[in-house]
């Protein structure tokens, strides 16, 4: 199934829904209530009720009123509950609704006690609408309907004056005075469009929708938490357009690596930022091992508890996100958590537990056996032996015998509680998972608090909060093959007993302690046994993470307010590693008796801002939304690293003790690290941003931005700050137009641009000496330090349009592109400078693309379906690298055609102008005779050769997808819901190492295969021995070619299903919803050997390469919720 055949295949099936939503739309259209118009002045009562119930089916019904009383009435469109408020709202009348029955009562005399109000909020169709936004009007007093649509609200005295504002989304708001009622049923009108719905962005500063001029995507916290992961981010994967999301293969609370339209920088990281209630949280995760060791990493922002998010907006554009300045160019996910809610105590419990499986694995063989028939090399650990047989074959199977299933455990409580000045929100929190590989795991506890009141009248708002994160995790592994058991675990010789290895360590007598045992050798790529590499090479991480944050706000008029914030966030973090004597000595720096570290490292981050606010109108047609500010950042970095082996006599010194891991047990060689070693950086800003709106149709954006930051110091610095702009225009359409199409009720064009910039390294203006570890000493040559720098400058635009259309569809289509010129980067110079690396600015890389979300919602009678489709596109393309610069060391101009920014054996990443960020080539080829046909020579061998030429490497494709596109479903029948998601991504290429180490140790099924076959048939009719051809394709370090695949893959992404019990049922005690989920579920189109969409690092240059990784995991779960 090819790229086209899919596109065409989902078009086919997306036309098809699409079509099925028209026709149901058609037959809805007629169902809708009949609106009450009515114009009378000094009219007495009794004219008005006769007019009311000529348009309606209702009658009156009174005693003891005055129905000869004259009202104003000027009624247009309205349901009838907005009516009856409208007329008899300034009389002595209250009014009831009874079936169809309209009850008017002389108003009592308003209570000065509070009042306790009940009812039910429905739609147009009668059904309950859950989770109804029921407040009191002018206070902060509010409570949200229930899965009946029922609500119960204490109002303060004077009750009888007091109004209350229901709202939701897409619906009209709607307000009405209680008067002397304690029942108030309340019936919402469907909205044609949502014209004044309001979003976070940049700085958590609310704007209206309709007057945004670039993309913002707003995803709720019940998208997050139906079926949540431990690392939140990667709960949005499909759910947001131009939001490539690869989800970390180091497991549970693994990074996950983001990026919004396309990577941009050679050197610098692409990742998107995230911003925590409006406060930026600079990301300090390590890329994570690749080759060699194995280490996976973890992510500031997935120490967040997903239940503490009130909702996300993802700011993909850079001007959307340019009041960020330095790291806006990628994108922004905007995070705001919950605060306390005024009213009785509320309190939420959750709990969940989910099992976890290998989602995608290599094909394996298990017919052929230890050894190799076709020469004496590796006997002991290839399985090139003999067909087995119904005695001899042990039937090993790594996904039966050696994964396990995983298991992760989560609970959650949060309180919620307060009155009308002063909220209260606390949360606990703990998820524990036990991996799918044995002694692995991850465990986190989160604790929150937070605090808002208001002072001196309602004008002065503080709001406090503190939060503590403890996480620790055992053996988190990505890929690799130091200390990563898949290595032994795949290769195992299938001709082997797995149940002899399980005992993976035997006691020495003459040590007097137990080794590892591992009959098979480390067949020359450090293979240890498995579970040795599981128990006795450990690597746990402890993290303390302590967040503080305040803000004060100040109401000075009722346009004009002040607001400041500030944030302090700290992370200790300790890093231990023991390898046990008896480890492959490759791991332990040779030493027999094993090796140990310590790392501890401090993370501090210290944010502040303050920005005066400004929203105010011009009589009925100019508005004004501004905000003026400044902001400081202070980032430090400190570690302390020990590592080494435990000494065991033979470089001189007196051996240490075997398996004792503490410092002064080291080896005192130069083997032994010891490192002290940090960073500062500091930003100060002042920015500002103006939206003017015109009759609330037209809207004009501008922003700027400029930044002081620390990286400029340096004696060749010229420049001290930087300024980033950007300005934006929207224009509702639908406001101006005079005759709409009936079927088109909103449609908006926008466009806008910026210029943002990416930090570059920090030093490079400065001469920096290293350290030389085997020396002990410091290196004499430095970097030289840049002249004139430049911040990474992104310069984009992009135009879109939205549009709400047929009543129940939306629409939001952008086409964006980008430049990021001035590229950071070493331009890898031959000798000849007198230092150790110099760094350029230059380059040019160009992304562009599409965005696009459609989505339907509608009811009927009790069934309800929300379906969304979401597609991005992104074309990645090197512009230019270094074309006649400077070399500020000699003064010489030169030109760089390529550079090579690393990969794996002869896999190369290789950039070059009209090529794109993730190019992937091969320097290694068979040998090929004059015919173009394989080359065989006299002993029947394959040969392959190394390509000297570098113009002459084998392209294979670039890592970067050409697509992705999602399409979710949502269904509800009364209070069950059901729903599920399913994903794709198209084009790329991927290359996996461990598919040629299973092709050279003849454990895959297609070597079994070609045994079978009597060889490998090539140049059209030669046979070719099998060994002799993996051989020569797999052995070394591979040729990669013949082991890079398509990364377009299709799968079930998500899949839930779940049932609420109301209140009523439980006497009202709480509210219980249990649900199953499934995450990964299904596979439905892949030909790689591994999930495509796996990283082994958040890096820019190793995404599509699998080496040993961990296999993505298929999840399924249940999870209960109780509110109360």
């Amino acid at each position: 199934m090819n790229t086209t055949a899919f596109c065409k295949t989902f078009g086919k099936l997306f036309g098809f829904v699409f079509t099925i939503c028209l026709l149901l739309n058609t037959w809805t259209a007629s169902a809708q209530n009949d609106r009450i118009s009515l114009v009378m002045k000094d009219a007495p009562v009794s004219e008005v009720m006769k007019a009311v119930e000529q348009q309606t089916r209702y009658v009156f019904f009174y005693n003891n009123v005055d129905t000869r009383q004259k009202v104003d009435v000027d009624i247009q469109n309205k349901t009838l509950p907005e009516a009856l408020d409208l007329i008899f709202g300034k009389s002595d009348i209250a009014w009831k609704i009874d079936g169809l029955q309209i009850v008017l009562s002389k108003k009592s005399a308003q209570p000065d006690a509070p009042a306790v109000i009940r009812g039910v909020v429905r739609d147009a169709a009668g059904l309950p609408v859950i989770g109804a936004s029921v407040v009191v009007k002018g206070t902060t007093l509010g409570v949200s309907t229930g899965i009946d649509g029922d609500y119960t609200l204490q109002v303060p005295p004077p009750s009888g004056s007091a109004v209350l504002v229901v709202s939701y989304l897409g619906y009209d708001p709607f307000e009405t005075t209680v008067g002397n009622r304690s029942t108030i049923d309340i019936t919402l009108r469907e909205s044609s469009v949502d014209v004044d719905a309001v979003v976070v962005t940049a700085l958590g500063i609310k704007r209206a929708e309709k007057a945004l001029s670039y993309n913002v995507q707003q995803v709720s916290s019940e998208a997050i938490t139906a079926n949540k992961d431990a690392n939140f981010i990667n709960s949005l994967n499909g759910k947001v357009a131009g939001v490539n999301i690869n989800a970390s293969s180091a497991g549970v609370g693994g990074a996950s690596k983001v990026v919004m339209r396309g990577t941009k920088s050679i050197s610098q990281t692409s990742n998107a930022l995230y911003v925590i209630d409006g406060v930026p949280m600079f990301t300090k995760a390590q890329d994570g091992g690749t080759e060699f060791s194995s280490q996976g990493t973890t992510d500031p922002i997935a120490d967040i508890n997903p239940e503490d998010i009130e909702s996300i907006s993802v700011l993909t554009g850079a001007a959307a996100a340019a009041l960020y300045g330095s790291d806006a160019a990628n994108g922004a996910i905007v995070v705001t958590t919950k605060k306390g809610q005024a009213g009785s105590l509320s309190v939420t419990v959750t709990g969940g537990v989910e099992i976890m499986n290998p989602l995608v694995l290599p094909e394996f063989q298990n017919r052929y056996g230890t050894g190799n028939l076709s020469t004496p090399i590796n006997v002991n650990s290839y399985s090139w032996g003999k067909l087995l047989n119904g005695t001899n074959k042990m039937g090993y199977s790594p996904r039966k015998d050696y994964f396990r299933l995983g298991v992760a455990n989560s609970e959650s409580v949060s309180l919620s509680t307060g009155t009308e000045r002063n909220q209260t929100y606390f949360s606990a929190a703990a998820i524990n998972s036990r991996g799918i590989v044995p002694n692995n795991s991850y465990d986190r506890y989160n604790f929150t608090f937070r605090n808002t009141t208001s002072f001196l009248k309602d004008r002065m708002t503080l709001d406090v909060g503190a939060s503590y994160v403890l996480q620790e995790d055992c053996n988190m592994i990505n890929q690799g093959t130091y200390n990563n058991p898949l290595t032994g675990a795949y290769l195992f010789p299938r001709g082997d007993d797995w149940e002899d290895i399980r005992m993976y360590e035997r006691y020495d007598p003459v040590d007097r302690i137990s080794k590892q045992y591992w009959p098979m050798g480390d067949g020359s790529i450090t293979m240890q046994n498995p579970y040795w590499a599981n128990y006795r090479n450990l690597r746990t991480n402890r993290k303390d993470r302590y967040m503080l944050n305040a803000s004060l706000s100040y109401q000075i008029l009722d346009w004009l307010s002040v607001s400041g914030r500030i944030r302090v966030d700290n992370s200790h973090n300790t890093y231990t590693e023991k390898m046990y004597a008896s480890s492959n000595v490759q791991l332990t720096e040779q030493s027999t008796n094993g090796l140990y570290g310590v790392t501890k490292t401090m993370d501090r981050q210290t944010y502040g801002d303050a920005l005066l606010n400004i929203n105010k109108t011009f009589g009925d047609d100019w508005s004004l939304q501004a905000n003026i500010g400044g902001s400081f950042s202070d980032m430090k970095n400190d570690a302390l690293k020990i590592r080494g082996p435990i000494s065991d006599g033979t470089s001189g010194e007196k051996p240490g003790l075997a398996n004792v891991f503490n410092v002064q047990n080291l080896s005192n060689t130069t083997k032994t690290t010891r490192k002290q070693e940090g960073w500062r950086e500091q930003v100060q800003s002042v920015f500002a941003s103006a939206e003017v709106g015109y009759k609330g149709t037209y809207y004009l954006t501008l922003t700027g931005r400029n930044d002081w930051p620390s990286q400029l110091a340096g004696p060749h610095s010229n420049a001290k700050s930087f300024f980033y702009p950007s300005v934006g225009l929207s224009v509702v359409l639908s406001q101006i137009i005079g005759k709409m199409p009936e079927h088109l009720s909103y449609i908006k064009l926008r466009g806008s641009f910026a210029s943002v910039g990416v930090s570059f390294m920090r030093y490079i203006a400065n001469p920096l000496y290293s350290w030389n570890e085997s020396g002990l000493s410091w290196n004499t040559q430095t970097q030289y330090p840049a002249y004139d720098l430049k911040p990474e400058r992104t310069k984009s635009f992009e135009v879109g349009l939205t549009m709400r259309f047929l009543r129940h569809f939306n629409l939001d289509f952008t086409y964006y592109n980008s430049h990021t010129s001035n590229q950071t980067f070493d331009p890898q110079l031959s000798g000849g400078t007198g230092f150790s690396s110099i760094y350029i600015q230059s380059g040019n890389v160009r992304n562009q693309g599409i965005e696009l979300a459609l989505g339907y919602k509608n009811t009927w009678n009790h069934f309800t379906w929300d379906t969304n489709y979401t597609l991005s596109t992104n074309k990645n393309k090197i512009m230019s690298l270094a074309n006649n610069v400077v070399n500020y060391a000699t003064g010489e101009r030169f030109s760089v055609e390529r550079l090579e920014m690393g990969g794996l054996g002869d896999a190369r990443f290789l950039l070059q102008e009209g090529g794109t960020l993730g190019d992937l080539y091969s320097r290694r080829d068979l040998r090929y005779d004059e015919n173009n046909a394989v080359y065989i020579d006299e002993s029947g061998s394959v040969v392959t050769e190394s390509i000297q030429d570098v113009n002459k490497y084998v392209k294979l494709g670039s890592v970067l997808p050409d697509a992705n596109m999602s399409w979710r479903n949502d269904f509800r029948w009364k209070n069950l819901t059901f729903g599920f998601m399913v994903s794709a991504r198209l084009g790329g290429i991927v290359y996996s190492r461990t598919q040629a180490m299973l092709d050279q140790y003849g454990v895959s099924e297609r070597t079994a295969a070609a045994r079978d076959a009597g060889g490998v048939w090539i140049n059209g009719g030669d046979r070719v021995d099998a060994y002799t051809w993996y051989s020569a394709v797999a052995g070394g370090n591979s040729v990669p070619q013949f082991y890079t695949y398509s990364a377009t893959n299709v799968r079930l992404q998500e899949a839930s299903i779940g049932y609420t019990i109301p209140r009523k049922l439980l006497r009202d005690v709480c509210e219980i919803s249990i649900s199953l989920v499934g995450r990964n579920l299904w596979m439905i189109y892949n030909k790689a050997p591994f999930d495509p969409e796996s990283i082994a690092s958040t890096g820019n240059y190793y995404q599509g390469i699998d080496y040993f990784m961990m296999p993505s995991m298929r999840n399924v779960g249940f999870n209960l919720r109780l509110k109360f």
